[in-house]
């Protein structure tokens, strides 16, 4: 029988203020924007709780019927705000974060207090979907949620017509890592990495392509320049698909992610990849058919991987063309919606 979605109406929010790109997308998807307070990353009361309230506030002015959040802050506010006031919740969780990350004494207090605002926030909600099994298994662990109103899906999906199939560049071989700029997306590991790798391979490119953070785990833009001779720092960008163009191979080497979309970007475009073991990185590859997967923070193993590729170039090309098949056959960014879409329960028969 044919299924057909059901008529909403869409409203976003969030702090994308002076993001002219993004608002114009979404007024050509006639979909409204509403902003509010949100400082994603640090722990700032006052922020916090603006936050909060002007969730409250969109759900009281907007009447909403059902609320759609992703990312840990919003998943906290959004639920707590949805469940005071009586409105279906879904979560997204696209990652575990810095958070859930590190054995110190101010980690595990961190990790205390976010398990039980996420228990809080979650308690009502209609279902939660993941974006690997090991961060679903965390969050049931910690008896954040029942395993029953839980799903995984493959990452947040990748267009694949945006993120067409294109041919490998000219003759020098190039690698690119897009990440913000934290010490836990394994920067420092991809730049001890091509210092090592361009002492035997000078003509060997390495390119890194993203924006400073805030985190409490950021790079700072300083060591970043440090390491122009042996990295190319290309600075933030709204279009990396420009960037996966000028490259040969994909690296990201980080420590976790939910499932990380630069890489399937790149994968859609046809570049092998090599990225780490970690929860949601292990998920894009299949070693030895699409790229390799090294243990984390491995620098050695990472420089061995490098090195395989320049050394069997016409293995970069097939692994490129599987990368590819992957994308179509689990990452479809049209197939990742649909499953999210039946389980919210948007479509009848």
């Amino acid at each position: 029988m044919l299924s057909v979605m059901k008529r909403m109406d869409v409203i976003a929010a969030s702090s994308m203020d002076g993001d002219k790109v993004t608002m114009r997308l979404l007024q050509d998807i006639g979909v409204e924007y509403r902003p509010i307070t949100l400082q994603r990353n640090g722990f700032n009361v006052i922020h916090d709780i603006k936050t909060f309230f002007d969730l409250r506030h969109l759900l009281n002015v907007q009447k909403i019927d059902t609320v759609f959040a992703y990312g840990v802050k919003l998943v906290i506010w959004g639920g707590l705000s949805s469940r005071l006031k009586g409105v279906p919740f879904f979560a997204l969780i696209t990652g575990l974060g810095y958070s859930f990350q590190g054995e110190s004494v101010q980690r595990r207090i961190l990790t205390a207090l976010v398990v039980f605002l996420y228990r809080v926030a979650l308690r009502k909600s209609k279902f939660v979907f993941f974006q690997n099994k090991d961060n679903q298994d965390v969050f049931i662990k910690y008896g954040i949620i029942p395993l029953h109103k839980t799903c995984v899906v493959n990452g947040s999906g990748v267009n694949t017509n945006k993120f067409e199939l294109f041919k490998l560049p000219g003759v020098k071989i190039s690698f690119l890592c897009v990440a913000r700029l934290l010490g836990e997306k394994g920067l420092r590991e991809y730049a001890a990495a091509a210092s090592i790798v361009k002492r035997e391979y000078p003509d060997v490119s390495f390119s890194l392509v993203g924006p400073v953070d805030a985190s409490p785990d950021s790079i700072s833009l300083e060591e970043v320049l440090r390491w122009k001779e042996y990295v190319d720092y290309k600075g933030p960008t709204n279009n990396v698909k420009e960037f996966i163009k000028s490259c040969h191979i994909y690296v990201l080497p980080s420590y976790h992610e939910g499932l990380p979309r630069s890489t399937l970007e790149a994968m859609s475009m046809g570049r092998a990849v090599i990225t780490t073991t970690a929860a949601g990185c292990k998920e894009t590859v299949i070693d030895g058919v699409n790229g390799f997967t090294v243990p984390i923070k491995s620098i050695d193993k990472l420089v061995e991987k490098m090195t395989w590729f320049i050394e069997n170039r016409d293995k970069i090309k097939t692994m490129g063309i599987e990368s590819r098949k992957m994308v179509e056959d689990k990452f479809d960014v049209h197939k990742v919606n649909n499953k999210i879409l039946d389980v919210m329960g948007f479509y009848e028969n």
